[in-house]
């Protein structure tokens, strides 16, 4: 018998855990932290989790036998497989025994490899121990009675997979997150297109943009940010996720053809130093000459920061503050206070280009974020593709692979999908968090 629980990912974006049970094998798909959940109990750095058992009290940390470092009971999960880096699939891997193996896409491990050195260890995030086993498109990875299929698809962050997983009980497909309209949109057809040839069981898929849904592309958002690199006589600055090499990509480009030069963070730098060794990704060097690394003044600087920093040319704040005109500036919600060193010049401007941010990988406090920009006299653009497929690529999709049921997560309007998806073969079930599915 095979039967799949879903732990996070219901009613909300973001924070998935399924545990998928065949035979005598465990296996967990992701193991997000859920921001939505968390954000109800605590408000960090203020108000933060003391330990585990603080996670475990009110269900962000779910109870699985057998599954935690800090448990004293033999290991009971085989695998867990990672779909991609962002946090909400990926931060509580932290607290899985060492012992269980991780499986992800090459670059997935790059990143979280990088993000753990860049960041100090928290009771949240501390990848310390944990095995990281890569795949590529192509393999079939067995593990106890089951057999995992991986398959690429376009995300906001590189190294995205889908999973088909074969068990004693049927097949079952599970997208992570994915997207028809993003600079890799062939990735997601061959998921689409390998789906449809097993006609599987069950199908977990995202459902995250049913509402405000905005048409967009990246060939958009670099035609927009030109437009306001080309028009602005001051510095632009600009907001965008650390991993989203397509949204870096169309900054340096823009920058460059409007004859600026982009300034990108240490922690960017370095992230970018150790993807850029991957060739499937056609990543600016980190010593590109239009390409600057912004360096704060401090009196120290961690190991890291001292290896990214002799890789490529720095600059301060001073000399950003002399040369705005010729520079396009990454500034975070976190990096604002350098702009009372900066003091940008009037015609300067601030992008926020940041696929979902309250969910999934970053925390912006929009209220305060106005306050920092209008004392400054800096006006916002939202220039943005969101990461995730649009509800008429979603149907499309779903109707080409023709899945026998339907399990839609990772959204917060089951009962819209299930309405909007309700002339299609397949069935729909709106799941239930801690319920036990069986396969088929």
């Amino acid at each position: 018998m095979t039967t799949f629980t879903f732990y996070g990912g219901v009613n909300e974006i973001g924070g998935n855990k399924i545990l998928l049970k065949d035979r005598d094998t465990q296996i967990l798909l992701d193991f997000g932290m859920s921001f939505s959940l968390r954000y109800q109990y605590y408000s960090i750095p203020f108000l933060s989790p003391k330990n585990e058992k603080d996670l475990l009290e009110f269900g962000i940390l779910p109870r699985l036998e057998g599954a935690y470092e800090f448990d004293s009971e033999e290991s009971r999960i085989d695998a867990v497989f990672l779909s991609h880096s962002h946090m909400d699939h990926s931060a509580y891997i932290s607290f899985l025994k060492r012992e269980i193996p991780i499986y992800c896409g090459e670059t997935t491990a790059t990143i979280l490899k990088a993000y753990s050195e860049v960041r100090l260890p928290s009771l949240e995030f501390d990848l310390e121990g944990l095995e990281f086993r890569t795949f590529r498109i192509g393999d079939r990875l067995k593990v106890g009675s089951a057999e995992v299929e991986p398959i690429h698809v376009d995300h906001s962050v590189p190294g995205s997979y889908g999973f088909i997983i074969h068990t004693s009980s049927g097949t079952v497909v599970y997208t992570g997150d994915f997207r028809r309209h993003g600079s890799r949109p062939d990735l997601t057809e061959d998921f689409i297109a390998r789906s449809s040839e097993i006609c599987p069981d069950v199908m977990i898929c995202e459902n995250t943009n049913m509402t405000s849904v905005d048409i967009s592309s990246e060939r958009k958002v670099m035609k927009k940010l030109d437009s306001i690199i080309r028009r602005a006589s001051g510095l632009v600055m600009a907001n965008f996720a650390c991993a989203d090499v397509d949204r870096l990509r169309s900054f340096y480009e823009s920058a460059r053809r409007n004859d600026r030069k982009l300034v990108i963070t240490l922690r960017q730098a370095y992230l970018l130093h150790q993807l850029s060794k991957d060739p499937h990704l056609s990543l600016p060097r980190i010593d590109d000459q239009d390409l600057l690394i912004f360096r704060k003044e401090k009196k120290r600087y961690f190991h890291w920061e001292k290896e990214v920093m002799n890789l490529g040319r720095t600059v301060d704040s001073h000399e950003i503050a002399a040369r705005q005109r010729e520079m396009v500036l990454a500034c975070s919600f976190y990096d604002l206070t350098e702009l009372t060193e900066i003091k940008p010049d009037a015609g300067s401007c601030y992008i926020v280009s940041s696929s979902e941010p309250f969910n999934e990988e970053m925390e912006i406090d929009f209220n305060r974020l106005t306050n920092w920009l209008e004392h400054y006299g800096l006006p916002q653009f939202h220039v943005h593709v969101s990461g995730h497929i649009t509800p008429l690529h979603l149907r499309e999709s779903l109707k080409v692979i023709n899945p026998k049921k339907i399990f839609p997560i990772h959204g917060t309007h089951p009962r819209l999908f299930s309405k909007f998806m309700r002339d299609i073969k397949s069935k729909v079930v709106t799941p239930e968090k801690d319920k036990k599915y069986r396969v088929p």
